[in-house]
């Protein structure tokens, strides 16, 4: 129900939950707000259980509690709309599939709060969802600024619950093509290497036994070159920088990465050759699989054609 421009959710507990954490009933009970955004209400002190304020997301409910949750009115964006050209695959009234230009961030962030893609997308729509604040609106995972390709935007709070979902599950299909340095020998297979902050250097990312998390990457090959090798890396999770890493890790760093990559590369390009192609869920409201595809960039093509005249000459 509405509380002067407040959004309130009020339950009183019974047998079937009693004894159960407070942030695992709430997400049951209430279908628009994601777990993670529940917590993050609860921790601010919006949550009340016999009408004094529990901000423990693991707090134990008891039987007949009553439990008030407050949602508050969502900010205004201060993020400006750009009339900034957009690739836009697909729409409708619950997502909007984009493809991403190399060298576009995808959401403002201190010191960068112009020509981003939520600057583009604001200017395009004002629908979109509110769960990740006034800095990401719509936004349910983000790709690289080098990173060129596909990428997945929530035009409301309930499609961004469930695409969110989809990811904590690794249930959405996200397939890049990265061109890699040397020959990969094996056709195809998969890098499970945990992966966590380079103790080295605070900027990078490495595979790490500690302070890191599981990572997991299936690549098969696409095409062989003379020096290089077109691969296709399937992301089971979504770490950050994962197939940069993990290829590094291989012995394969990817042409053009400014981090990652090899200093010697022959092929001089600004930001990495990593695409990502194919973006595939579960609609939020049809409930059915649809896949999405998009084309390289023109410059990935024309590397691609470069190397191909040079492995037949």
């Amino acid at each position: 129900m509405s509380d002067n421009n407040l959004e309130v959710f009020e339950f009183l507990i019974d047998e079937e939950f009693n004894g159960k954490r407070v942030d695992g009933y709430l997400p049951k009970k209430i279908d628009d707000l994601s777990r993670g955004y529940i917590q993050t209400l609860i921790e601010e002190g919006n949550l009340t259980i016999n009408g004094k304020v529990v901000k423990s997301k693991k707090h134990k409910l008891g039987m007949g509690d009553s439990v008030k949750l407050t949602v508050p009115e969502a900010k205004v964006l201060e993020v400006i709309p750009e009339n900034i050209p957009i690739d836009i695959v697909y729409e409708d009234e619950d997502v909007l599939i984009v493809n991403k230009g190399q060298g576009m961030v995808v959401h403002p962030a201190p010191g960068n709060y112009t020509g981003t893609l939520v600057n583009a997308i604001m200017f395009h729509t004002k629908d979109l969802s509110s769960m990740n604040g006034v800095i990401r609106p719509g936004i349910v995972h983000r790709i690289d600024k080098d990173t060129s390709g596909i990428l997945m935007i929530a035009k409301n709070n309930k499609s961004h619950n469930s695409l969110a979902e989809q990811l904590k599950d690794h249930s959405i299909t996200r397939k890049y093509y990265a061109l890699v340095m040397g020959n990969v020998k094996e056709d195809s297979g998969t890098i499970d290497r945990p992966i966590g902050r380079n103790p080295k250097d605070r900027l990078k990312m490495a595979v790490v036994e500690k302070n890191s998390k599981r990572a997991v990457t299936h690549y098969r090959v696409v095409e062989r070159f003379h020096g290089y090798t077109l691969v296709e890396c399937q992301l089971e999770t979504g770490r950050t920088h994962q197939i940069r890493v993990h290829m590094k890790y291989l012995g394969h760093p990817l042409v053009g990465d400014p981090l990652y990559g090899n200093k010697n590369c022959k092929i001089k390009h600004k930001g990495q050759l990593l695409h990502a192609k194919v973006l595939g869920f579960i609609h939020p409201s049809t409930g059915e699989y649809v896949e999405f595809d998009s084309e390289l960039p023109g410059y990935y093509q024309k590397i691609l054609d470069n190397l191909r005249k040079a492995s037949l000459g």
